[in-house]
């Protein structure tokens, strides 16, 4: 079967890419988007979800970076520069997903207090329920793209005699 390298990643090394690459990071955003919900509702800013919340926030950022860092060394240079791409649909779901970084490394950035430092606690969570938004945007882009076979968009395996 042919697959995108977003969902062979996922694929080999049973379980332990789908858990480091995808579950780590999904659970803690799911955890994030849930509890945005129930601080935005309480109006409640200093409870217990807000600590959950703000820790999952900061861990899930640096978190993805490494994995943003190790995936692009590791796959997206030698791709780039070998000429494997699986053609325009693999180049999105990888490029989605790696995009991921920027609202996870920002809901850090913000709960840290590196970004938005200006802003009142109302206004932090907003920024931090759009960086959350975008993540979930990006997110299922990756995923949307990543499951598709390449060869929908044109993709043909060159096989090497």
């Amino acid at each position: 079967m042919n697959m995108t390298h977003y969902m062979e990643l996922l694929a080999v090394n049973q379980p332990w890419n789908l858990l480091i690459f995808m579950a780590v990071p999904v659970v803690l955003a799911e955890t994030i988007a849930v509890t945005e919900l129930a601080i935005l509702f309480t109006r409640n800013f200093n409870g217990p979800l807000r600590k959950l919340n703000k820790w999952c926030s900061i861990l899930v950022g640096f978190y993805f970076l490494v994995i943003f860092v190790y995936l692009f060394f590791t796959a997206v240079i030698p791709l780039t520069s070998n000429g494997e791409w699986r053609g325009w649909i693999d180049v999105i779901a990888v490029g989605f997903y790696l995009l991921g970084v920027i609202p996870l490394l920002g809901l850090s950035l913000l709960d840290i207090g590196i970004i938005g430092r200006h802003l009142s606690e109302e206004g932090k969570m907003k920024l931090h329920a759009t960086f959350v938004g975008i993540f979930l945007i990006v997110a299922h882009i990756a995923m949307i793209f990543g499951m598709l076979n390449p060869h929908v968009g044109g993709y043909m395996n060159h096989m090497k005699m």
